[in-house]
Parts: structure tokens; C-alpha cells; sequence
């Protein structure tokens, strides 16, 4: 049953998904696209596009739009729950120890360690994307996706403002792209 796949894929990324959003992506895209096929790298990279651009979350906000993608209004519902509960429960346990924890040196090490690995999902995420494994997955990447890219980090340096940064590179990837 599809509902029941949604739910344990993303109960999964909701628990192991250390390091928010972006960190989760590298997890995301292996249970979308490798794992249960259920779109293409593109379709991926269009996913992870517009949850950037709407407000909240980019895993809920993904897990809802693949969820619908996958099985329509309920399973954007199942999708969107499965991915908030492991994060629900454990900050309604963690908050009531939290205060009694947080100088243990335990505690300390082992956020100290996921901050690393954090860094390295969230870079794992942008290759996978950039550079997709499977042999029938094309890339969304061209000459002129590495132009907007790096003038946008340029801009980004120079401090242009970012709404208009957003604007400019809207503008641009529809006069290049249509």
C-alpha cells in the first residue's frame, strides 16, 4: 500500500534526518528517486526548488509535495505527519531533560560530533543533486545553471539584496530556459 510506504519512508528521514532541512535532502532524494522510484532526479530538483521558495520547513514542505505527487491529498497528509512526528516526539522528551543535560559532557560531545556530519549530508546533498548516481538520471546542471550559480554567489558577497537576487535569477532562467 502506498500510504504505508510514504509513512515508513518518511518516519525514517524524520528520525535520522539530523541538521534540519538541507541536511535531510541527501535522505530525501535516496528515498524518492533511488529507493522507491517514485520520480527522477528532474522531478527531484524541481521538489526541492519549489519547497525553497514556499514558506516553512523544506522537508515538510517536499514531504508534502511528494506526498501528492505520490497518492494525492492523503498522501501529502501521511507524508507531511510522518515527517514531523520523530522531531514531535523527541523535542517533547528532550525538552523535559533538556535543562538537566545540557552541561553534561555526554551531551556535549555528541552534539559537538554531529556537527560535522551535518555539514558533510548537506554538501552530500548538493552532489547528489549536481551529479545523480544512476546512469538513467540526467542532470539539471549546465553551462549556464554554473553562470546563474556563480554570479548569484558573487552578488551574494557583494550583499545584493536577496529578494532581488531571487527576482534577477527568476528573470534570468526564463529568458534562458523558455
Amino acid at each position: 500500500m502506498i500510504y504505508l510506504q510514504l509513512f515508513y519512508s518518511y518516519l525514517k528521514i524524520g528520525f535520522f534526518g539530523f541538521g534540519g532541512g538541507y541536511a535531510m535532502l541527501s535522505l530525501i532524494q535516496n528515498e524518492v528517486v533511488v529507493q522507491n522510484a517514485w520520480m527522477t532526479n528532474a522531478e527531484f530538483a524541481d521538489i526541492v526548488a519549489v519547497s525553497q521558495m514556499t514558506p516553512g520547513p523544506i522537508a515538510i514542505n517536499s514531504a508534502t509535495y511528494v506526498g501528492y505527487t505520490v497518492a494525492g491529498f492523503w498522501g501529502s497528509v501521511v507524508a507531511t505527519i510522518s515527517v514531523c512526528l520523530p522531531a514531535l516526539t523527541l523535542m517533547i522528551l528532550i525538552t523535559r531533560f533538556f535543562l538537566h543535560l545540557r552541561d553534561n559532557r555526554f551531551m556535549k560531545g555528541a552534539i559537538a560530533g554531529m556537527r560535522p556530519v551535518v555539514i558533510g549530508m548537506i554538501v552530500a546533498a548538493a552532489l547528489l543533486l549536481m551529479f545523480p548516481r544512476s546512469d538513467d538520471a540526467a542532470s539539471f546542471i549546465d553551462g549556464w545553471s554554473w553562470t546563474l550559480f556563480l554570479a548569484a554567489m558573487v552578488a551574494s558577497y557583494k550583499k545584493v539584496n536577496p529578494i532581488l537576487l531571487i527576482i534577477l535569477s527568476a528573470i534570468a532562467g526564463i529568458v534562458i530556459y523558455l
